[in-house]
């Protein structure tokens, strides 16, 4: 039985059409940060193939999302890794496939572990792989609100486009909140959104894009990252560190879209069917 909640659970994927956009440092930090502000927040390191969210936040896991998968444990508490400022981890681990993979018996082993977790969550952030395989379509189409992580270079606008046309075109996703990373300055932040808003207006009318934030890259970030620690923990005064805790306290000031949704059981249910 799911705990009684004040607000309903709010989840976010965190998506990009390529690697190398800081994708998991924003799905690190946005998490942290909005643990900070006191929410039960859960990080879901979805990335199957290539999963680094422990090492970035300097966690070392013994069991991972296979050992749920595989029967091995039985709990997701078993699993669970506690992060800064009290965030949970779930940690994944490399070679396990797409979720479209999982035999029946999986299947439903996964959700009974998921929803037998009966503490307070308030914030589920999913981080997907880079990419539109079946797996990142399947957590963003099960959550409420799309982030697609964008940088300014051309194959990065061009990926990031594609995997909003897919998600789109062939899973009827309409709204998408866009968060420009690593940006020399705020103006070319604002110029990568207009590129990319100009080319969906012209080609997918129907899509509604929204600036999350504009992330800047300072030293301060860098030096955080070579720690394996948030930028919002060690340096939150830096202008990167500010910018996620504006996006954290906007993150905050939405509710979960529907109310009947469920918690986080409803969410992998829902995840597995689609996949």
């Amino acid at each position: 039985m799911q705990p009684t909640r004040s607000r309903p659970l709010l989840s976010i994927a965190i998506a990009s059409g390529k690697g190398g956009v800081g994708k998991t440092n924003v799905a690190i930090n946005l998490s942290v940060a909005l643990a900070r502000l006191g929410r039960s927040v859960m990080l879901f390191d979805a990335d199957l193939g290539l999963a680094n969210a422990d090492l970035m936040l300097g966690l070392r896991p013994t069991l991972t999302l296979h050992d749920l998968v595989a029967g091995r444990v039985d709990r997701l508490e078993d699993i669970l890794l506690e992060g800064p400022d009290g965030l949970l981890l779930v940690p994944s681990a490399s070679g396990i496939g797409s979720m479209a993979n999982l035999t029946p018996a999986e299947h439903l082993g996964l959700v009974r572990a998921f929803s037998s977790y009966d503490k307070p969550l308030d914030v589920l952030i999913v981080d997907t792989a880079a990419g539109v395989q079946d797996s990142v379509t399947s957590f963003c189409k099960a959550v409420q609100n799309v982030f697609v992580v964008v940088c300014d270079e051309p194959a990065s606008l061009t990926d990031a486009y594609a995997l909003i046309k897919v998600l789109h075109q062939e899973h009827g996703l309409r709204r998408f909140r866009v968060i420009c990373n690593m940006l020399r300055d705020p103006d070319s932040g604002r110029r990568l959104m207009q590129k990319l808003t100009s080319v969906c207006t012209h080609y997918l009318p129907d899509v509604v894009l929204e600036t999350a934030a504009l992330i800047p890259m300072d030293d301060k970030l860098r030096t955080a990252v070579q720690k394996r620690q948030p930028v919002v923990s060690l340096f939150p005064g830096s202008p990167s560190g500010r910018a996620f805790i504006e996006l954290a306290r906007q993150t905050d000031r939405w509710r979960g879209v529907d109310p009947d949704m469920g918690g986080i059981g409803f969410f992998v249910e829902r995840m597995l069917q689609r996949a």
